[in-house]
């Protein structure tokens, strides 16, 4: 073995790790966040959390990736601590997928034409070539994604391909034949697979790296199994780096990730060689520790001990919950605050687009229900509700703050073209939804006014005023449920109300310039009455951009002043419908003439 095999050796190592980035970058980007909505809708049942972890493991073909995650989760107040056991244990699962698809390395040159094609030096060409044409021939950003994927698959395998060629000549080196005599030792093997997966931060490359050494015939069972235990426990390294500076709940998701590794360890360890022994002295009379593993030998130990370990850990997921807690005391007395959004969440741009959707859902129901305090305040005035609106409403412009830069942030990474339309849709609508709370403390205001005035509206003014808020509610109820929902069907129908909202806040004008004509309203309470109006029909307004985003961004444009002049001025037959339907809804005609 010369320098040239080590330079290929980690060359093939760069190749892999880049080529597993590339691959879990295009499987994240066709999933689409689909997995990560599942995974954050979860309810603390761990069966069912285990099934997630699995399959998202399997999706973003990286377990540190999802623990990563859920430590920000975790830390941003997402998740509870006991929901996120469960899940770990899953992706403990999902991560043996990929000595599966690498142990195709093992099978045999000789063998026939279809077997022969299932090696990665046969079909990684294949397939990178596949990938290459559907990246510069395909419009369609998924059909990309998919490029990559086989793209970075084709990388990987060549990465793995170069490694075991480079590690060929040890199999004839005496000296090399004497060093690995000292991986009989199971502790050292043990030390040595954590060490090492801890350094490179991929379980799945230090097992690839393994399955190229068995190749070389030099590698036992009794020495793969320890090393491959070893793995396991140094793959949590890097949910140990990302728990540094978030608060206790997310560091005890480090501790129960790196727990039920250790345990997993000192379980099936001892297990493995009792194991041993019975076959080897009451069963089979031969022992399975000095026979020569395989690629496909290490990918079936690998999935054994991480099925295994979940098998006898599963039942004790709330001990292991009291483990973390135990090992990992608050700070102070009362524990820091959550992070809004843990910058954690980045490493998967789709699922920190699912979790600023959320985000934003909840700020849009926030202001909606602040915006419908204040207004309740102008007749039935209650300190107690004028300090829940005063509460709320840094709280609005906390989300519409912290939402923004993150978004500012995660719009800088890579993804599909559909996450990037939402990155726009959510930046386009933070805003007018924090306008709207801006609105509702300008309500409060005038029913603060009027409350150390004693003043009233006449009877005609609060039925007039109620049917603007009736038409108010109905708007907003519209908006955010197409909004929370995505459905740009429903958000067509808010233009035509805004633009009844504008006819009823003229109208309401004009019938109380008459009745101050006539002597039957003061100009004070003109003025009341004005403002109420005026900030009610610039919530309208507010609705009526963030649907007229909704549908601009469906439609792959962004200009909403152009979209909403186009429907205003079309001779859209289902827009005239809904637009007599909603002012024949919210006419006077049944009040009494002025």
């Amino acid at each position: 073995m010369d320098i040239f095999s080590i330079f290929n050796l980690f060359g093939g190592l760069a190749f892999f790790l880049y080529g597993m980035n590339v691959m879990s970058s295009g499987l994240e980007k066709v999933a689409g966040g689909r997995l990560e909505k599942m995974l954050r809708q979860m309810t603390s049942n761990p069966y069912k959390g285990l099934l997630l972890g699995a399959g998202i493991t399997i999706a973003i073909q990286s377990s540190s990736a999802l623990t990563v995650m859920l430590v920000g989760l975790v830390n941003s107040g997402i998740m509870e601590l006991g929901q996120t056991i469960g899940v770990i244990m899953g992706a403990h699962i999902g991560t043996t997928l990929t000595a599966w698809i690498l142990s195709l390395s093992g099978i045999d040159a000789s063998a026939g034409f279809f077997l022969k094609m299932l090696k990665p030096e046969s079909f990684a060409p294949i397939f990178a070539l596949i990938g290459v044409c559907m990246m510069m021939a395909s419009q369609n950003s998924r059909r990309k994604s998919m490029g990559a994927i086989l793209v970075g698959f084709s990388i990987l395998m060549f990465g793995m391909i170069l490694m075991s060629k480079s590690m060929a000549p040890l199999a004839d080196m005496p000296n090399f034949q004497s060093i690995l005599t000292a991986f009989t030792n199971p502790i050292l093997g043990v030390l040595v697979g954590a060490i090492f997966t801890g350094v490179i931060q991929s379980s799945a490359a230090a097992v690839g790296i393994l399955q190229a050494l068995s190749l070389t015939g030099s590698i036992s069972f009794g020495m793969a199994v320890p090393i491959i235990m070893g793995m396991n426990v140094g793959t949590c390294v890097t949910a140990l780096i990302s728990s540094i500076g978030v608060n206790t709940n997310a560091k005890r998701v480090a501790v129960a990730h790196i727990s039920c590794n250790i345990l997993g360890v000192i379980i099936c360890l001892p297990l493995f060689f009792v194991g041993n022994y019975v076959l080897e002295h009451y069963i089979l009379n031969t022992t399975i520790i000095t026979n020569t593993i395989t690629p496909v030998g290490i990918a079936l130990s690998h999935t054994i001990f991480n099925i295994a370990t979940t098998i006898f850990l599963f039942p004790f997921i709330k001990q292991i919950e009291k483990l973390a807690v135990t090992v990992v005391k608050p700070q102070t007395d009362k524990d820091e605050e959550n992070v809004f959004l843990d910058e954690r969440l980045l490493v998967s741009p789709s699922f920190a687009i699912t979790e600023c959707k959320a985000m934003t859902d909840t700020m849009a129901i926030m202001a909606k229900k602040n915006l419908f305090r204040s207004i309740k305040m102008i007749n039935n005035y209650s300190p107690k509700r004028l300090d829940k609106i005063l509460r709320k409403e840094p709280r609005i412009d906390t989300y519409e703050d912290k939402l923004g830069t993150f978004l500012v942030k995660l719009s800088s990474k890579d993804m599909s073209e559909k996450d990037s339309n939402e990155i726009s849709k959510l930046l386009h609508s933070i805003g007018d939804f924090e306008r709207i709370g801006d609105h509702a403390i300008n309500i409060l205001k005038v029913a603060q006014e009027m409350h150390e005035k004693g003043v009233h509206f006449s009877e005609e003014a609060k039925q007039e005023l109620q049917i603007a808020i009736n038409a108010l509610s109905e708007i907003s109820e519209l908006t955010i449920k197409a909004f929370c929902e995505n459905d740009t069907e429903a958000a067509k129908k808010v233009e035509p109300l805004e633009q009844v909202m504008d006819i009823l806040t003229t109208e309401i004008k004009d019938r109380h310039i008459k009745r101050l004509q006539e002597g039957r309203c003061t100009i004070e309470l003109g003025f009341m009455l004005s403002d109420i109006v005026n900030n009610i029909e610039r919530v309208s307004d507010h609705y009526s951009n963030v649907a007229a985003c909704m549908i601009q961004i469906e439609d792959s444009a962004l200009n909403t002043h152009d979209y909403l002049n186009e429907v205003k001025n079309s001779d859209s037959a289902e827009y005239k419908h809904d637009f007599e339907m909603y002012k024949e809804k919210y006419s006077f005609s049944h009040l009494s003439s002025v």
